[in-house]
């Protein structure tokens, strides 16, 4: 097996998750977050919908972690965003963390907001 070592340019990855936090570059933080090339923010969660908005025009794809399980976005917020255009992939969190740590590394453009396990 060839192990590579993996390049992040400005993005931060999610180095490890656990009940109720999230370790992001290092450093912990508590509850559900944004994470994209540019930085980190709190998140309101589902009902916080302006927040995930402000990524239309920023990024191809949205991963949105339900935390330890999948579970559907709320009918007026899918709505929201489909109207936007913005991409979105639903998983459970774990599963968002992982697909936006691989494609951050291949420089993709793209952003997570997650709430935790």
């Amino acid at each position: 097996m060839r192990l590579n070592e993996v390049i992040f340019t400005d993005a931060r990855p999610v180095d490890g998750y656990g009940p109720g936090f999230f370790r992001i570059a290092g450093e912990v933080h508590q509850g559900p977050m944004l994470l994209w090339d540019k930085g980190r923010a709190d998140w309101g969660g589902l009902e916080d919908h302006d927040s995930l908005l402000g990524f239309v025009g920023v990024v191809d794809v949205l991963f949105v972690g339900t935390g330890a399980e999948i579970a559907f976005l709320p009918a007026e917020l899918r709505e929201k965003l489909e109207q936007a255009g913005l991409g979105v992939e639903v998983m459970n969190s774990p599963s968002a963390c992982r697909t936006y740590n691989v494609l951050i590394s291949e420089g993709r453009r793209v952003a997570l907001a997650v709430l935790p396990v």
